[in-house]
């Protein structure tokens, strides 16, 4: 368990490298741009309204229970960027989708040593049936992320309410980068999501390297490229031939 963890984890150094090849450098350019866009405007609009937020939300509270902002002030921000971090990343996601999965489809040339298959145009007009996958996704999203809010406004159930996030972040990151790979080799998202299963913590692991850098100053940047090469090479070394059934 744990060194499947760790294993996974270390996949993100190989997206690093991988992103670095001469041959892959052009297919990172699009995703980093739509990365750079949209986090930019995320963090600039959260910055500017945090306070306004918060104003409103302490205004609420009667003078005698001032107190409770000191309560509601971290579980407020906590919800907030939360929200914000994964309604950006699934943005992101969607409008570079395409771009996404000619990257993997290359870095998985590049990886088995194999010649690259179709022209760049080809492989872009095929990978536009990604955006519907990226619309399943949005749907999973969805379906998990009503419940896990609702946790923090459980008296005592509320503090493991950002474990429990943190690991649902872990999962959904592994499946939305997974999917590309695996998309180009015609799996579905559920299918996508069996594989996983089939090596739980080997994903969470990836999952948890790719949150990690999510959260890094301007290596968050990077992180849907290389989380999209990390996957990949996870794809080749152990997921491609793994059966679909999970364990």
């Amino acid at each position: 368990m744990i060194t499947d963890f760790i294993r996974g984890f270390g996949y993100l150094f190989r997206g690093l490298a991988l992103v670095r090849q001469p041959g892959l450098r052009r297919f990172v350019v699009v995703p980093l741009l739509v990365n750079i866009l949209l986090f930019g405007v995320g963090v600039g609009y959260l910055a500017h309204e945090f306070s306004l937020w918060m104003e409103r939300l302490t205004g609420w509270l009667p003078d005698w229970l001032d107190w409770l902002s000191w309560i509601l002030w971290p579980l407020f921000a906590l919800t907030v960027l939360v929200v914000v971090f994964y309604t950006f990343s699934i943005l992101a996601n969607l409008i570079a989708a395409p771009f996404n999965s000619v990257l993997a489809a290359r870095a998985e040339a590049l990886l088995r040593g194999q010649p690259p298959q179709g022209s760049d145009a080809s492989l872009l007009a095929e990978a536009l049936r990604t955006i519907g996958s990226e619309l399943r996704k949005l749907g999973y999203l969805l379906l998990w992320m009503i419940p896990l809010l609702i946790l923090f406004i459980i008296p005592g159930i509320n503090l493991i309410a950002p474990v429990a996030w943190g690991l649902f972040g872990m999962w959904m990151l592994a499946l939305e980068y997974a999917d590309y790979p695996m998309g180009n080799h015609g799996l579905l998202f559920p299918q996508v999501r069996e594989r996983a299963r089939s090596r739980r913590w080997l994903a969470l692991g990836l999952g948890a390297g790719i949150l990690l850098m999510s959260m890094i100053p301007v290596l968050n940047f990077l992180a849907m490229p290389v989380g999209v090469c990390a996957a990949t090479a996870l794809w080749v070394d152990h997921f491609r031939d793994s059966a679909t059934k999970p364990t």
